[in-house]
């Protein structure tokens, strides 16, 4: 949901930003932003379709959480000369980072989900996954890496109860950077720069 918000929040701003200047919107040179496709497909099926969330066991789930962010470390090394995209790369790293070292999935705290559902009590355990989510339930004190979990919450004058990692909040960053490019001219400077330092040897 963050990265969402951050994305929305970023085409936004960069039209605006655009049509103060009276500057076309110039889309980022991206490749193989297939990668990304292909790394979100997984996750929509084992965390986000219940249908088919139920059928795959956690183990499974684990290894394609894991995998997928692999292949967004390598959409962000391809991509490497855009602002915004390394600071993606370092949210994604931060996250594999810490679901790698907790058994392939993302930790996040009983208080934490304490408060993100008060009412559903009873209906997860410590050290098990949480529902058909991403997370596992740890305490601070028994995860590995805790700061890099899932233990920030949105405010709650906001309508989304969702916990985030500092990953996220990188991730969050850097696709808003990547948009606001859009109507900067200086994005072809970055881009050229980028290029060059890649074809020194």
């Amino acid at each position: 949901m963050i990265l969402t918000l951050a994305v929305v929040a970023g085409f936004l701003a960069a039209l605006l930003r655009a049509g103060y200047y009276r500057e076309p919107l110039q889309p980022p040179a991206l490749t193989t932003v297939w990668l990304v496709v292909i790394a979100f497909l997984p996750q929509w099926l084992a965390f986000h379709l219940a249908a088919t969330a139920r059928l795959i066991p956690d183990v499974a789930a684990a290894a394609l959480l894991v995998l997928t962010q692999v292949l967004l470390l390598i959409f962000v090394w391809r991509n490497r000369g855009h602002l915004g995209v390394r600071l993606m790369g370092i949210g994604v790293a931060m996250n594999l980072a810490v679901i790698v070292a907790n058994g392939g999935l993302m930790p996040t705290f009983p208080e934490v989900v304490a408060q993100l559902a008060p009412g559903a009590t009873g209906t997860w355990n410590v050290g098990e996954r949480l529902w058909l989510s991403k997370d596992v339930v740890l305490p601070a004190s028994e995860a590995a890496l805790p700061w890099l979990a899932d233990r920030f919450l949105l405010p709650d004058w906001l309508p989304w109860r969702v916990a985030f990692s500092l990953g996220d909040v990188f991730m969050a960053g850097g696709a808003f950077a990547l948009l606001w490019s859009m109507s900067s001219k200086r994005q072809t400077f970055y881009n050229t720069v980028g290029e060059r330092a890649r074809a020194t040897p």
